[in-house]
């Protein structure tokens, strides 16, 4: 009798139960496959490795030759041709290859070149879109030939169909990070250390950046004016290869891997100036300053940034430093030497009474040497007081050749935009490239883009004529633009008034046997984030739910507050306890809603409803990242916030058209939308763009602390006003009281005369 059936008699257990307890959640572990679309094709390729068709099927991997045993080789005289050819061309990488001491299992050549047309449907397969935004012209001549009042206003009718018919580009896609290092010749130390960090399978941001950045060529298809070829800038030659140099533009989903996206190509490029240099003998003599920069709209994000960029850099060389107060960049040259002098002649002569070792003190802390690092991660502000002289002007970055926008359209918008652009024309670099990545993109954002590089060209091509040459402006989509992940389930509850929201986030947290038996959506499971508007309410809501957890579950200490007032130590404990599973409800502002990645959160609380489209976006992005499945997002709304829903139902509706269509990898729907019908989207009021920039800019107007309409309402409490009232009046007699003592004990002193001399 088998030994299983007789343990498991009793269970009954049955597939439908069994189905429930393997719920995917996004902390049960790393994903088998991390990209968004395109799994499909790639069950259909594993299920059939023959694929009963001898034509090569499209998305192969880099082949890792293998020698068969003769007496195994069945088909060798089929295919001894192509054996021997591979096996050529497997002999010619090995000669080629410089690094003696890579192993020789990650010895792989690099997969056939892809056709045009297998390109095209690869990248359609995983939605990508690639776009040239601007296009060098070909010759001087034309581009000083003077329009006429007829083409230009011929110009301005036809920008709108010009818009929507860009010309789509095709590349050769990055299948394997296998690929990396005999396709690209990126060194052996960058590829081991991406083989060590566990990375295999690239995104679909990596999938399509990566060949940009790194340096494949790429052909152009389309319609109308905008299908001419994309003019090749050259930037150097290496075995016949041509590498280009572009500008570009990248939206793509949160959790897609961007991050890495635009990691490995300045890593690389960075290591291959040094190899050619010492090649050549003009190894550079001491640091000449930093060869990239990465800005990030907060410390966290830069913080993270800088930890990625430290393992993928290990053992290459080249240094990873996240900018700090206080640090210099580049040296002061503002003063004068005879400034320099006088100041000199003051501080070595110290007045009467004071130390002369304060003012050697402050003189080592004024001439302290600038941050030797290769690549500069920093938030905005920082960096421009690193490289701001005393005497008010920023210094010039001629050394930057790299710069990196992470969330770039929170870095132009008007809170960022006067630093970012600072900093963008201090790179006086004629070869400097700039890369913009984010989530989310407005046409605006993409046009000042297209404006700042315009300008900041115009400026170097007068100051140096012999710079003739511009690097095209290239815009990669993955996905819908603007779009949430298809595989987060979400959820929009009404609650009409803020107990209301305080009873449902409490059922969240303490969920019921009914509640879970009755709920057609997955428990929300922790760790979890919660979002608010404000710095006070997230403080509100903490002190609210402190005692919400059973002590059996650890209390007050699973349950944390992360906001822009604590001090830097208090934010990276809390961080570093978060990440750990030490605290397991984390409340917070949007602080935490760009770019953080928590790659075990298994959902999302929104307490306060979002500004934006983009900000719920961005906030639900930090759950089900590099293609977990089973992310929840709940969107608690009152009823100040019902004119502001359809923004946020738009969201949600586009995506579940995307899961519904099989591009999002499933995440266990059946087909059914689970949130957003068609008869919701029509009874919702349309915003309009007036409201929209108000919410915005200053979120809900009884929810921003400044006691407009409604403030007393909104205030996150348990207690009724009743009760505040008695409460407050309590006090406020306690006050006064004291008081009251007070000024009688200070009457009695008062009162007293002088009683005379005392014997």
């Amino acid at each position: 009798m088998d030994a299983f059936k007789l343990l498991s008699r009793s269970t009954k257990l049955t597939a439908k139960t069994k189905t429930k307890a393997s719920n995917p959640r996004p902390s049960n572990g790393q994903a088998p496959n991390p990209q968004l679309f395109g799994q499909d094709d790639v069950k259909v390729r594993s299920a059939s490795p023959q694929g009963g068709s001898r034509k090569r099927k499209r998305g192969q991997d880099a082949i890792v030759v293998e020698e068969i045993p003769q007496e195994l080789d069945f088909f060798g005289g089929a295919s001894g041709r192509r054996e021997d050819k591979q096996k050529k061309h497997e002999q010619q990488v090995s000669e080629a290859s410089t690094d003696e001491h890579l192993p020789a299992p990650r010895r792989t050549i690099a997969a056939p070149k892809l056709s045009s047309d297998e390109c095209k449907r690869l990248l359609r397969s995983h939605k990508i879109k690639i776009a040239s935004l601007y296009t060098p012209e070909t010759s001087s001549e034309n581009a000083k030939i003077e329009k006429t009042k007829k083409t230009a206003v011929a110009e301005k009718t036809s920008s709108t169909d010009k818009k929507k018919h860009k010309a789509e580009l095709i590349v050769q896609p990055l299948t394997s990070f296998s690929q990396l290092r005999a396709r690209y010749n990126i060194a052996s130390v960058l590829a081991e250390n991406l083989d060590d960090q566990g990375y295999s399978t690239p995104t679909e941001i990596q999938l399509g950046a990566l060949p940009l950045l790194l340096g494949s060529s790429f052909e152009s298809y389309g319609n109308g004016e905008d299908s001419r070829s994309v003019t090749v800038t050259k930037s150097s030659e290496d075995n016949g290869k041509t590498k280009l140099d572009v500008d570009l533009l990248s939206i793509a989903p949160t959790g897609s891997g961007k991050t890495l996206a635009f990691l490995i190509p300045v890593l690389a490029a960075i290591m291959e100036d040094r190899r050619v240099q010492k090649q050549e003998g003009r190894a550079e003599e001491g640091f000449s300053g930093p060869k990239a920069i990465i800005i990030a709209p907060t410390k966290e994000l830069a913080s993270q940034i800088t930890n990625e960029g430290r393992k993928l850099s290990r053992r290459t060389g080249v240094k990873v430093t996240s900018v700090k107060k206080g640090m210099r960049i580049v040296s002061d040259t503002q003063e004068s030497e005879m400034d320099q002098d006088a100041n000199e002649e003051a501080e070595s002569e110290p007045e009467e009474g004071e130390e002369g070792g304060n003012n050697e003190q402050k003189k080592a802390g004024k001439n302290l040497p600038p941050v030797k690092a290769d690549i500069l991660v920093s938030t905005p502000l920082t960096l421009l007081h690193a490289i701001t002289s005393a005497s008010g002007s920023v210094q010039p970055l001629q050394s930057v050749r790299y710069l990196v926008l992470d969330e770039a359209d929170v870095l132009l918008d008007p809170l960022f935009r006067e630093q970012t652009t600072a900093t963008w024309l201090a790179c006086t670099n004629p070869l400097l490239r700039v890369s913009l990545w984010s989530a989310t993109m407005g046409s605006s954002i993409e046009d000042l883009a297209a404006s700042t590089i315009a300008t900041r060209w115009s400026t170097l091509t007068s100051l140096h004529p012999t710079t003739t040459t511009r690097s095209p402006l290239l815009r990669l989509i993955v996905g819908l633009k603007d779009t949430s992940l298809p595989t987060i389930t979400h959820t929009l509850t009404y609650c009409a008034t803020e107990a209301g929201k305080l009873l449902a986030l409490r059922s969240l947290l303490r969920p019921t046997a009914s509640s879970l038996a009755s709920s057609t959506t997955p428990p929300l499971r922790p760790p979890f984030l919660i979002f608010t508007q404000t710095i006070p309410r997230a403080i509100a809501l903490h002190s609210e739910l402190l005692y919400d957890i059973p002590p059996e579950a650890g209390g007050a200490t699973r349950l944390a507050v992360l906001h822009s007032d604590l001090t830097d130590t208090a934010r990276e404990a809390i961080m570093a306890r978060f990440r750990r599973a030490d605290i397991w409800v984390l409340i917070t502002t949007d602080l935490l809603s760009r770019g953080v990645d928590f790659r075990g959160l298994n959902g999302v609380v929104n307490y306060d409803f979002p500004a934006s489209s983009a900000a719920y976006v961005h906030r639900v992005g930090r759950t089900g990242r590099a293609g977990r499945e089973g992310g929840v997002a709940v969107t608690l709304y009152a009823k100040e916030d019902v004119p502001f829903v359809k923004n946020v139902a738009n969201v949600i509706a586009a995506s579940e058209r995307q899961r519904r269509g099989g591009g999002g990898g499933g995440g266990g729907d059946d087909g059914k939308s689970r949130g957003m019908q068609q008869w919701m989207l029509d009874a919702l009021p349309t915003p309009s763009k007036r409201e929209k920039q108000g919410l915005k800019r200053w979120g809900v107007a009884s929810r921003n602390g400044n006691g407009g309409e409604g403030s007393a309402k909104s205030r996150i409490s348990t207690k009724s006003g009743y009760e505040r009232k008695v409460e407050n009046n309590r006090k406020g007699a306690v006050v006064a009281a004291r008081r009251r003592k007070l000024e009688e004990g200070m009457g009695e002193k008062e009162d007293e005369g002088f009683g005379g001399l005392g014997d």
